[in-house]
């Protein structure tokens, strides 16, 4: 009797799955937005951080070319001899920033995190240890970029979804066919969950 049941409402069956998987499909698209959004943000973060790190080489280069000459003066006998110290504690300052801008370099690369904190050299508002580097930003961006194609994948099997069981809807005559459909549409539906859920957990 049940399965008489089961036969006969195979268009009612059809309307139900179109809900569930219409639902799905708007959640799916819910989630997929945030992350194209939060890829964007981490997107343009890097390009930021890039920025950033770029300014710090082109000072570092720019003390490391200052040292350099320094040295030279000392070397070719430019400077009288009372000056000397002072041209040291010049030539030391310089090469201390040098060091500096290297150690703010290298954290701005790798992040805070990824570095002991007696290193942290580059504050963020005032904070340290704040620093985000740029390699963390990039494998946020790809995380994000992949999960979202996850999400896209498990919208355009939940959209086939809706589509077989509208067609089994249409197809009242034939039973067999119908059965068919939703069983199949049930298979899609298996696989759109399961990327939907791939794509959570990659992102989050």
């Amino acid at each position: 009797m049940k399965k008489n049941i089961f036969f006969k409402s195979k268009e009612t069956i059809g309307g139900i799955l179109i809900a569930a998987f219409a639902a799905l499909l708007a959640i799916t698209e819910l989630i997929n937005s945030n992350l194209e959004e939060q890829t964007i943000i981490s997107q343009n973060q890097q390009v930021s951080y890039s920025n950033w790190y770029q300014a710090k080489s082109i000072k570092q280069n720019l003390k490391e070319s200052e040292l350099d000459f320094l040295k030279a003066f000392m070397e070719i006998g430019i400077v009288p001899p009372e000056k000397h110290q002072n041209f040291k504690n010049i030539m030391a300052h310089t090469k201390s920033m040098v060091i500096k801008y290297e150690a703010e370099k290298t954290e701005l690369l790798v992040g805070s995190s990824n570095i002991p904190r007696q290193y942290w050299a580059q504050d963020l508002d005032g904070e340290m240890g704040k620093i985000i580097g740029v390699k963390e930003w990039i494998s946020m961006t790809q995380k994000y970029e992949e999960a979202s194609q996850k999400m896209n994948f498990a919208k355009l099997l939940f959209q086939i979804c809706i589509v077989l069981c509208a067609v089994c809807i249409v197809i009242r005559d034939n039973k067999k066919l119908q059965s068919n459909f939703i069983y199949l549409s049930l298979f899609f539906g298996a696989l759109g969950i399961t990327s939907a859920i791939y794509g959570c957990v990659l992102a989050f």
